[in-house]
């Protein structure tokens, strides 16, 4: 029993022996990862905190919340926030020796200039960071509490400001705009790991999350001039007048709108002002191209509409361009083919080249403003349709097709109309009886119009599916081009010049040539072919545009969406802080 015993005791001893062996060594295994993360962390600067600032640090990520931003809350960013510390194993990559890096001060200066990129500096604590960092310089006896505050403020700003510029500050949905920046959405917490791995050159760095459109770019340089402008602005306005103005007409305002149209670059810097209140020939010219860059009919008489223009505010075209930008931002940011895109207040439609540069504009006609807005989203043109049917959708028939054919029942046959049956299939029948037009109106029966050179498509329909059923289509309507606002459309787009962009668009099939495009356009036969590859629609809003030449428009808001999205930019922290 006494051996028995003795093994035991022995037994007993050797396993809490191997126990204490085994978690001393798992122990040990920790301290010695633990060791490694503060070698790393001290190797990239980071600082690292104590075991109760860890606790402070991770308590402010779990809220999403810091009192000492002007927005305190972050709780969209809060995922993102807390991912970012976690690969520093909570420690402070911006304090390196408890003092701002060269990375900080340099992202504090990027935050402070926010302005430059159309964005807000107070959106990223931009008037405070000058005092913080003078603060946590020059006070060597700063606590720890104070140094969590300030990486995190900076951590959120600096994420706040990476998204903004990458993908914009608030969601084109909210406006039911269909459009994704794509593959240029950059994840905030990685991008901002990878920015302070970065020796120097943020400023570079930064720029991979704008969209890399030379349109963009000179929205940026256009903004920068008009700012200038608007310092040097007066906002004295012009003199109305009870009737139109025409050249050699007597004018109070000559020397004032002599002044604003040199400000803004529509007349020669070195020219002379007039002497006398006449409005001569020199005025009318800067006056007809000061015209043709807001949109209006260049006529160089001066109307109610063109003293209007001159009298917006330069802060206001500041504006323009700054929600201009945002709206670059939603858009996809690379395309797998160079795309088209139409502008909506701007009506036209540029064909880019793979360098972005316009091959191909031209002028179109988009949805009505109080009825038809087209909508803006993404999508691809997938076939050409020669001589298309139109099929009326069915709103049109209620509203429009049906009271006319109850005024006129030789309607139909008059503009080449045919009824329909859910499968498409023509039906032989009266169409004014009772019995019809009550089908029609229930939507049992339908109407299409008949190919030729009346359909109100034209004799090309340029096949983009989508949910809107918006596309592009020719139109008998030539006329409509020559106005300066052309919206006059159900919502699809009309096109000014359709058998160019089909050419354009067959260019990848060799057989598709110029004549036998022609030829399918005034054959007998409706004729649908397929693109060699699609080919990206894109569909956008923006009442700044900035050509190749550096020439900067403006245009009407034409649907309210400037007013939308500026509401919208003013009250997106709103929500956060409820």
């Amino acid at each position: 029993m006494a051996a028995l015993r003795s093994y035991g005791v022995t037994l007993i001893t050797a396993i809490v022996f191997v126990g204490a062996t085994f978690f001393l060594g798992l122990r040990v295994k920790e301290l010695l990862v633990s060791n490694r993360q503060v070698e790393s962390q001290h190797r990239s600067g980071a600082f690292v905190l104590s075991s109760s600032g860890r606790e402070l640090l991770q308590k402010i990520l779990l809220s999403g919340n810091l009192p000492e931003l002007h927005h305190p809350s972050f709780e969209n960013l809060k995922g993102e926030v807390q991912e970012f510390y976690q690969a520093t194993d909570y420690a402070l990559p911006w304090l390196p020796g408890r003092k701002p890096s060269e990375n900080a001060r340099a992202m504090i200066q990027v935050l402070q200039r926010a302005e430059e990129k159309g964005l807000t500096a107070e959106d990223y604590d931009g008037r405070q960071w000058s005092e913080w960092l003078e603060w946590i310089t020059r006070d060597a006896e700063i606590s720890e509490p104070d140094l969590i505050y300030f990486d995190v403020a900076l951590t959120v700003s600096a994420m706040r400001y990476i998204s903004d510029l990458n993908t914009g500050r608030v969601s084109p949905r909210l406006f039911h705009f269909e459009l994704d920046a794509g593959d240029g959405r950059k994840d905030p917490s990685d991008f901002l790991l990878a920015l302070l791995a970065t020796r120097g050159g943020i400023g570079e760095k930064l720029q991979e999350l704008e969209p890399p459109f030379p349109a963009y770019k000179r929205t940026l340089a256009a903004l920068d001039r008009y700012r200038a402008l608007a310092r040097n602005d007066d906002r004295e306005a012009l003199p109305s007048s009870k009737s139109e103005i025409a050249p050699g007409d007597r004018y109070i305002g000559a020397r004032r709108l002599f002044q604003r149209l040199q400000l803004v670059g529509d007349l020669d810097a070195g020219g002379a002002a007039p002497k006398s209140p006449i409005y001569d020939h020199s005025l009318a010219e800067g006056v007809r191209r000061f015209q043709r860059r807001h949109g209006l009919e260049a006529t160089g008489v001066l109307d109610a509409r063109t003293l209007r223009a001159l009298n917006t505010p330069l802060s206001q075209r500041v504006k323009q361009l700054e929600l201009t930008l945002e709206r670059w931002r939603w858009a996809p940011h690379a395309f797998e083919r160079p795309p088209i895109v139409v502008n909506v207040p701007e009506f036209r439609l540029h064909l880019i080249t793979e360098k972005y540069h316009w091959a191909l504009s031209m002028n179109v006609v988009v949805g009505k403003a109080y009825e038809h807005q087209t909508p803006v989203f993404s999508s691809y043109i997938r076939s050409i349709i020669f001589r298309p049917y139109w099929n009326v959708p069915l709103r049109i028939q209620r509203q429009e097709i049906i009271p006319k054919l109850k005024e006129d029942p030789a309607y139909l046959a008059a503009n080449s109309y045919e009824i329909i049956d859910g499968a498409g299939n023509v039906v032989e029948a009266d169409p004014a009886s009772l019995e019809v037009i009550e089908k029609l109106e229930s939507g049992e029966l339908g109407i299409r119009q008949r190919p030729g050179p009346d359909n109100s498509l034209g004799l090309i329909k340029f096949d983009s599916p989508n949910r809107f059923d918006i596309y592009l289509h020719g139109t008998p309507a030539m006329e409509l081009f020559a106005k300066s606002r052309r919206d006059f459309s159900h919502g699809c787009i009309r096109v000014e010049r359709p058998f160019e962009l089909a050419c354009r668009l067959l260019s990848g099939l060799p057989e598709w040539t110029p004549e036998k495009i022609q030829e399918a356009m005034n054959g007998e036969q409706t004729l649908r072919v397929a693109l060699s590859e699609p080919v990206p629609l894109l569909i956008v809003y923006g009442t700044a545009v900035v050509t190749e030449s550096g020439e900067i428009h403006f245009y009407r808001d034409i649907y309210g969406h400037d007013r939308s999205l500026e509401r919208a930019l003013g009250s997106r922290f709103s929500s956060l802080q409820r």
